[in-house]
C-alpha cells in the first residue's frame, strides 16, 4: 500500500511538472507584469481583499448548514488550512478534505456529517459556479454581444449546470438511483479486496442524505446564497483589481470570463489550477475588451488576492485550528441554529 500511495505521488508531481513547463511561457508573462501594480488604487485593492474574505465566509456558512455545527471556528481554521494544503499539493483534493475532515472530527463533529456534508457543498458551490455563465447572459441582454469563445462558455456553464441538477435531483427525491450507485461503489471495493469496510455503503448514503436534506430544509435561502456568495464576492474580487488599474470593461463579459477560469482552477493537474488559470484568465479578458497588459496585470492582482494571500492565512488557520481542538473529543455534532 506504502509503495503504491509513493507511486500515485511522483505520477501526481511529474505531471504537475510538466503542466507547469507547458505553461512556463503565460506565467512568466503574468508574473512580468508586476511593475504594472505600482500605480495600483490602494483603496480598490483593500476592497478586493474584504470582497475575498467575504467569499470564503459564504463558504463557511454554507459548510456550517450542511454539515450541521454551530461553530465558525472549526469550519473556518479546517476550510482555510485545507485550502492551502490543497494549493500547494499537486492533486491536492484528497489531501486537502483529509485535512478538513481531521481538524473537524477534533472538534468534536462527526465523521459521517463532515464526508456528507462537504460532499453536499462541493455540488451545491459547482452548481453555482456553473450558473454563472447563464446569469451573465441574462445580464449582458441588450448590451455588448459577447465574442463567440464566451459565447461557448455559456453553452457549456448551461448544459453541465442542466445535467448536474438533475443528478442532484434524482439523488435527493429518489432512492433507488443512490442505492445503484452506492452498491457499484461496494462492488468496486470488493475487486479490491476492501467490500467489509463498505458493506453498509448503501444504508449510510441514504442516512446521509437525509441529514443534509433535513439540514438545508431549514435554511435553504441561507444556504443557496451561500453557495452563490462564495463565487460572486470572488468575481467582485476580479471587477475590483480591473477598477484598481482604471480599466472598466463590459461586466457581463467580465462574468463570463471569470466563469471560465475558475472552471479552470478546478483542474487538477497543478495545484490550484496554476498556470492553467494565469493563462485562460489573461485570454478571455483581452476576449472581453481588455488590454493584454493590463489583462496580465490584472489576473496577477486578482491571483494574489485569491491564491498567494490565503496561503500563509491558511498556515495561520492550522496552527490555530490544532491549539483550539488538540484532540478528538467523542462528541457527537451539534445541530445548527443560526
Amino acid at each position: 500500500m506504502t509503495r503504491r500511495r509513493i507511486a500515485i505521488r511522483v505520477v501526481l508531481l511529474l505531471v504537475a511538472a510538466g503542466s507547469l513547463y507547458l505553461l512556463l511561457p503565460k506565467l512568466l508573462d503574468v508574473f512580468s507584469s508586476w511593475p504594472e501594480l505600482r500605480g495600483i488604487d490602494p483603496l480598490w485593492l483593500a476592497l478586493a481583499v474584504c470582497f475575498e474574505a467575504l467569499s470564503y465566509i459564504s463558504l463557511w456558512t454554507l459548510q456550517r448548514i450542511t454539515i450541521g455545527t454551530r461553530s465558525w471556528l472549526a469550519v473556518g481554521t479546517s476550510q482555510l488550512a485545507a485550502n492551502a494544503a490543497g494549493s500547494v499539493v499537486p492533486g491536492g483534493g484528497a489531501a486537502a478534505g483529509a485535512l478538513q475532515y481531521g481538524i473537524l472530527v477534533r472538534a468534536g463533529v462527526r465523521g459521517d456529517r463532515i464526508l456528507s456534508g462537504l460532499a453536499a457543498s462541493a455540488a451545491a458551490t459547482t452548481a453555482a459556479l456553473l450558473a454563472l455563465p447563464v446569469v451573465a447572459s441574462i445580464a449582458g441582454i441588450g448590451g455588448e454581444a459577447a465574442p463567440h469563445s464566451l459565447r461557448r462558455v455559456a453553452y457549456i456553464g448551461a448544459a453541465a449546470f442542466v445535467l448536474l441538477g438533475a443528478v442532484v435531483v434524482t439523488a435527493f427525491v429518489w432512492d433507488r438511483p443512490l442505492l445503484a450507485v452506492a452498491r457499484g461503489g461496494r462492488a468496486a471495493a470488493g475487486w479490491l479486496h476492501r467490500r467489509d469496510r463498505f458493506e453498509d455503503l448503501p444504508e449510510r448514503l441514504l442516512v446521509q442524505r437525509d441529514g443534509i436534506k433535513t439540514a438545508v430544509r431549514a435554511h435553504p435561502v441561507l444556504a443557496a446564497l451561500a453557495a452563490l456568495g462564495k463565487w460572486g464576492f470572488d468575481y467582485l474580487v476580479l471587477l475590483s483589481v480591473l477598477q484598481a488599474l482604471d480599466v472598466r470593461p463590459t461586466p457581463s463579459l467580465v462574468l463570463l470570463a471569470y466563469a471560465a477560469a475558475a472552471l479552470l482552477a478546478l483542474i487538477p493537474l497543478t495545484p490550484g489550477g496554476l498556470g492553467f488559470v494565469e493563462a485562460g484568465l489573461t485570454g478571455l479578458l483581452v476576449v472581453a475588451g481588455v488590454d493584454a497588459g493590463a489583462a496580465a496585470a490584472a489576473t496577477l492582482a486578482y491571483r494574489l488576492v485569491s491564491f498567494w494571500l490565503p496561503l500563509p492565512v491558511g498556515l495561520a488557520a492550522y496552527w490555530l485550528g490544532r491549539r483550539a481542538f488538540p484532540a478528538a473529543p467523542a462528541a457527537t455534532s451539534p445541530t445548527l441554529d443560526t
